[in-house]
């Protein structure tokens, strides 16, 4: 029998969860919701009309009584929405980040554990072929390693007005920064012990208390270490906004992404090719090895990875799959983006 799900929220990742409901025979979509009449008509009319539409998320939790909740909304409505649903007896699927705060995350968390449903928080690349390959190949290259990632977004128009939206609410660096982060902690196997952070206000279009640009650094116990760059707005640079690279003892690995945009969702998620590099040195001090190139081809597009991360969310509930490592991940990325942010509101480094 499918289960039947509340869509909530209509921007880029609500909608393309809600086109793998509309696909998955496993699921049943019983209602969207969201707070613009146009987003939820506009997706409702995508998927071939018919579905009930809502402007009030108490009202259609109660209204259509589902058996899970999918959560894509603005960071600022997570907490309320997922204990919600998760009172109502509801599995809940919510997006990154789990919520505005570490101490709402941890809540959400002990929620879903008392209540005994499945949280799973939409960490997309952990569904990418070419991004799991890519921390596979980390693990061959030594220790410490030294991790070096961003997502810089030229935005303009409807998508800096999106972003504008996000920052009232979340800095880049928290909102994007979980991905990386929690690719860095697959990366290294090792635990956080220390982040720092930096911001700056690019924009008088902005509140004066919020940054659209940050960057974090965070040490491993292992000795590895990592810094994470975002910035969102229509002054960011196009040539310096894609960096996927890890060096160790033995080598690097780095995601190319040549054709990608910085305003291209996509691109966020596209490698086109992977490559590897050896330090190994021969007799003569030259290179003993050629780089090597793994191609990406027939990877997942943006629809197909949130495809992916529904059939997950459905075998969860159905073979009760033990989400705990999955939660407490979630929190360990939160935990650190949010320590970036403080230390760069104080000045300090911040102790995990």
């Amino acid at each position: 029998m499918a289960h039947r799900i509340l869509c909530v929220g209509a921007g880029n990742m609500g909608r393309a969860h809600a086109l793998a409901y509309h696909h998955l025979p496993e699921f049943e979509i019983v209602g969207i919701c969201t707070r613009s009449a146009a987003s939820r008509e506009s997706l409702n009319d995508e998927l071939g009309g018919g579905y009930p539409l809502f402007d009030d998320f108490h009202a259609a939790l109660a209204e259509t009584r589902p058996d899970a909740v999918s959560i894509s909304t603005y960071p600022d409505t997570h907490c309320q929405y997922a204990l919600a649903a998760l009172e109502a007896g509801c599995h809940v699927f919510i997006e990154k980040p789990l919520a505005e705060s570490v101490a709402e995350a941890e809540q959400i968390v002990a929620a879903a554990k008392a209540a005994n449903r499945k949280l799973v928080i939409g960490y997309i690349l952990r569904h990418h072929p070419s991004w799991q390959k890519f921390i596979e190949l980390a693990h061959d290259l030594g220790k410490p390693l030294v991790m070096r990632m961003n997502l810089n977004q030229q935005s303009s128009g409807a998508t800096w007005e999106t972003h504008k939206n996000l920052l009232a609410s979340i800095s880049p660096v928290v909102d994007c920064g979980v991905h990386y982060v929690d690719v860095m902690c697959q990366m290294t196997r090792s635990r956080p012990v220390r982040v720092s952070g930096i911001g700056a206000r690019l924009s008088p279009d902005l509140p004066a208390d919020k940054i659209n640009y940050g960057q974090l650094q965070v040490t491993f116990e292992d000795g590895s270490v990592g810094w994470y760059e975002a910035g969102w707005g229509p002054m960011m640079s196009q040539a310096a906004f894609f960096v996927k690279d890890v060096v160790g003892p033995n080598g690097s690995v780095t995601i190319e992404a040549k054709s990608a945009a910085s305003d291209d969702v996509e691109g966020h998620t596209k490698t086109t090719v992977l490559r590897r590099h050896f330090s190994e040195l021969d007799a003569n001090q030259q290179f003993a090895r050629e780089d090597s190139w793994i191609t990406t081809d027939g990877e997942p597009d943006h629809d197909g990875l949130c495809l992916r991360e529904q059939e997950y969310f459905h075998n969860a509930i159905e073979q009760d799959v033990d989400l705990s490592d999955h939660m407490e991940d979630a929190l360990n990325s939160m935990r650190i983006v949010a320590a970036a942010d403080l230390s760069f509101r104080t000045g300090k480094t911040i102790d995990l």
